[in-house]
């Protein structure tokens, strides 16, 4: 589909149900042993309306990953955003990450396999280092007011993007864990780990 198309509602709900549906498939059965008639299939549609909105199979997945990580980007920063404390914002995007990987347990199969693959694998990559460079401005603010003592912050976020995605994925998604204890455990050992106080869980 052109990226210039524009979708009406109606256009815009039916690629929306395909990237669910899409999603779900892929988490279930894989990338490979999923193919573009199994996903019209499942939804009753024919492929013409497929390849209305997607190329490809590969195109669909690329755009659910892309997706993905730009709604856990948002995420962290709309949580973050209203917080004034460096740390504390820090420890509000970890806690978010954690709370958007609860609610998208099956996108965790999809991000593993698209690191396998030459083709996903840049956009995953691109993803993360979005994430980072978030982390390391934060923990750059908070170097700045005397709240952590960080020498290389960008070693630092990565440090900290690798101990909460390997704890989630252990935690939550392969032991089913609490989400909120597991956000605890992430935002202590993270903030711990760089020299900062950890800040008390925000109050709902």
């Amino acid at each position: 589909m052109s990226d210039e198309r524009r979708l009406t509602p109606r256009g815009q709900e039916r690629r929306d149900q395909i990237i669910a549906f899409a999603t779900a498939r892929f988490a279930s059965h894989g990338y490979h042993p999923t193919s573009v008639a199994d996903i019209v299939d499942g939804l009753g549609v024919g492929k013409g309306v497929f390849y209305w909105y997607f190329d490809s199979k590969e195109t669909l997945f690329s755009e659910i990953l892309r997706s993905a990580q730009t709604d856990l980007r948002r995420r962290q920063l709309a949580a973050s955003a209203s917080v004034e404390d460096p740390v504390a914002r820090l420890g509000a995007a970890l806690r978010e990450s954690v709370a958007w990987s609860a609610e998208h347990r099956e996108l965790a199969t999809l991000f593993d396999f698209a690191l396998t693959d030459e083709r996903f694998a840049p956009l995953i990559q691109a993803g993360r280092a979005a994430l980072v460079d978030d982390a390391a401005t934060a923990i750059r603010r908070a170097a700045r007011t005397g709240r952590l003592g960080a020498d290389d912050p960008e070693l630092a976020a990565y440090a900290i993007f690798g101990v909460a995605t390997i704890l989630t994925a252990e935690f939550l998604h392969r032991r089913d864990g609490d989400p909120d204890a597991i956000a605890d455990a992430v935002v202590t050992f993270c903030l711990r780990g760089i020299g900062a106080a950890t800040p008390p869980r925000p109050v709902e």
